[in-house]
Order: structure tokens, then sequence, then C-alpha cells
């Protein structure tokens, strides 16, 4: 059966006793698109996965993957997608090549073609050589990489991706990516949920989740330019939480908002906020190492998006 590659949801609702996890989400995710959804643990975004996957059915509201409906036909959508789940989905105690098997065997793939796809996921995940290394020896970025290739074993056209790099380190979060990229300019659709900011720069498309609700949506630059029309400074100092406290007070400073080892101001002109700044830190003894205007990061619009939710109440 030829399917459509794209996903499809309205009004999705999820409710586990008077608590809602999820409600009334709608979105589309176009054949191809890396559609990234973000949010901060326990927005969400899992449980939007798990009824998108066929594995828990939704209070109310409708979905398709592939063209198969979530709630009547769950075992369609399982079998033409393929699913990486917030924990290593491997078997510690297997090698990389009985992992491999054992879900070309799931997949009910033919010997040829399990060895053709096995030699095809050992490159990809830069395993060459290792094929009989258990997997509990293998680094987290590595096996982030097998559990990948076990997923896409079959070569699903849709993928979901729960929290694929949560827990390993920088370099490899950035290599998935790449591997990521890699499968959607080859038309694969992927479905990715993270609360890494930074990661939903490399998506064609983001959905920002906060406590089950979908506050915004759009392409990275779009995201950025709709919700900052005025200018970021960023604020180096010694006594940072000092400096955050004595500027939270100030009405000229719209926003203050600790970002790492920097704060992120937002003021209506640049020149007379970076003034404004120095002069303020300096009447309260508190030195400034360094103040300049920044683009905007999609952390500060999430944290925007957050706050103005919490004003509206």
């Amino acid at each position: 059966m030829d399917v459509p590659n794209t996903i499809e949801v309205l009004g999705l609702t999820k409710q586990f006793g008077h608590f809602t996890a999820v409600d009334d989400v709608t979105f589309n995710v176009a054949r191809g698109e890396i559609l990234g959804f973000l949010g901060a643990n326990g927005a969400g975004k899992t449980t939007i996965i798990r009824m998108l996957c066929g594995l828990l059915m939704p209070t109310s509201g409708r979905a398709s993957v592939g063209g198969f409906d979530v709630a009547r036909q769950p075992e369609q959508v399982k079998r033409n997608i393929g699913y990486m789940s917030q924990k290593f989905s491997l078997y510690p105690d297997l090698t990389v090549v009985e992992n491999l098997t054992f879900f070309g065997g799931v997949y009910r793939l033919s010997t040829s073609r399990l060895r053709e796809r096995t030699a095809w996921a050992l490159e990809m995940a830069g395993l060459r050589g290792r094929e009989k290394s258990l997997t509990s020896e293998l680094s987290g970025g590595w096996r982030q990489r097998l559990a990948l290739g076990c997923a896409i074993l079959h070569e699903p056209k849709i993928i979901f991706l729960d929290e694929p790099t949560s827990g390993v380190d920088p370099v490899s979060r950035r290599s998935f990516w790449e591997l990521i990229d890699r499968l959607a300019e080859a038309g694969t659709t992927v479905f990715v949920t993270t609360h890494y900011l930074d990661e939903a720069e490399y998506c064609n498309h983001v959905m920002l989740i906060h406590a089950g609700r979908l506050i915004a949506g759009g392409s990275p630059q779009e995201l950025k330019a709709r919700t900052f029309r005025t200018p970021i400074l960023e604020v180096r100092s010694d006594r940072l939480i000092d400096a955050l406290d004595v500027l939270q007070g100030q009405p000229w400073a719209l926003e203050t908002a600790l970002f790492g080892d920097t704060l992120h101001v937002r003021v209506e002109d640049e020149a007379r906020g970076a003034e404004s700044i120095r002069t303020t830190l300096a009447a309260r003894g508190i030195a400034v190492a360094q103040v300049g205007k920044i683009e905007p990061s999609l952390q500060d619009v999430f944290i925007d998006l957050v706050e103005h939710q919490a004003q509206q109440g």
C-alpha cells in the first residue's frame, strides 16, 4: 500500500484521570521535513510521540501517520514507522551484530535484505570492526548511533526520535544530527523531541510545547523574528547574580534572564540600553566586562513565550 509520508494531528488530547498531559494539539508534518518538538521535561512531548506511534490511545482528537489513523489502525502505524525511544532500546548483553540481527527479525527482513541493511547500519554507525563487541561496552554516542540503525533497519519513511541525544556528549550530539540531516535529504520524515533548545536550529520546523499545550510554531528564523522586534544585549560580569537582581528592577529592561555565564537583557534601543546597563551596574559597584547586541536564540524565544503564557494565567 502506497501511503502518504505525512503526519496530521487535529485536536489531539490525552488525559490521565483529572490530569491533562496533552491539551488540544494540532499540527502537520510535511514529507521529508525535520520537525523539532521542543519543551522542558514533563511538557508532554513523550506522551504525544507515544500516541503518534500507536502505543498510547488518545482521549480525544484525531491523528494519522503515513495515512493510518493512530486510534483505529495502530498496528499499521507501527509497521510503517521507525521509533527510537527516550532510553536506549538495545540489548546490552548482545553484540552489535546480534542486536541488528534481532531487530531485522522483528521487521521480518529476508536473509539477503538483512545482510545488506546490517552492512549499511554498521557503516552508518561507524562500527565496522566492532561487530562482535558487546553493546554494553560501547560509549553513549556509539550506542545512540547503533540504536538509530536498528530503528531504521527496515527503511521506514517516517521516524520518531524521542529525546535521542539525552545524556550524550556534545560532539556525539552533533554527529547524530548530521545523520538525521542525511535521512531527511533522502526523503525521510523525521519527528524528533528534545529539551536541548540549541538542537532545534537543525530543524526545518519547530513546535514549542509547554504544560501540554503548543505555544508557538514555525522555522527557527520565523520564531525569532516573530517573538523579538527589539534588541537583546548580552552582559558579562563577575557578579552575574547581583547584576541580574539589579537589572530586573529597571523599567527600561524589558526582560532580563540568566543564560549560562551571561545575562540577556531586552531593551527598546541598543545604544541607550547598553549605556543604561553600564551606568546602573556601576552605581551599585558591579563591574561590567562586556555589553553587546546578540541574535536571539530559541532559548530566548522559549523563555519569552513561557513568561507570556504565565502572565496570561
